[in-house]
């Protein structure tokens, strides 16, 4: 059964709970480069299963969702009230051929592009935070609910990267 856009968002509030959501992106390039250290491309490809994404493919798409949030702050910080367009991350999946991105790249991109939309955030005023933009699925969401769903968002996928690689030691034993 696939989940609601609610159910999508009280998951993604779950994962940070109550934690600060611009210490936990600020820490999350180097979470993520921990949970990598070590992980060969041909171990980063590799699918847990058919229906399940590799690390590579995860890591390709927080790159990429990091690009879309930080284009949706900027939407509604210019233009409070912008629609906001989902997009269906398992198209991406394929259409954009994670499959084939270079691990380190897409790691690259994820901590630039985080770090740039870090500076943006740091610099808001408490105003702006409050600004919001209409998403297609989700309803009104203000820069402080993207924020907070992207720092969920990040949790989600480091455990599931966390969850592959114990997976793999286990099978190794």
């Amino acid at each position: 059964m696939q989940e609601t856009a609610e159910q999508y968002k009280k998951r993604m509030f779950d994962f940070m709970a109550d934690r600060d959501p611009l210490k936990l992106q600020a820490a999350a390039p180097a979470r993520l480069a921990k949970l990598l250290k070590g992980v060969s491309p041909a171990k980063a490809r590799k699918r847990p299963a058919p229906d399940k994404w590799s690390i590579a493919e995860i890591v390709a798409h927080i790159a990429d969702t990091e690009l879309v949030g930080g284009y949706r702050i900027r939407a509604i910080l210019g233009q409070p009230g912008t629609p906001i367009i989902g997009f269906d991350q398992d198209v991406w999946v394929t259409a954009l051929h994670y499959d084939k991105r270079d691990l380190k790249k897409s790691f690259e991109q994820y901590h630039a592009l985080r770090e740039a939309n870090l500076a943006l955030l740091k610099s808001l005023t408490p105003e702006q935070w409050k600004h919001e933009g209409m998403h297609s699925e989700r309803g009104a969401e203000s820069v402080e609910m993207i924020v907070r769903m992207f720092s969920g968002h990040d949790i989600n996928h480091f455990e599931q990267i966390e969850r592959i690689l114990a997976s793999k030691k286990t099978k190794k034993k």
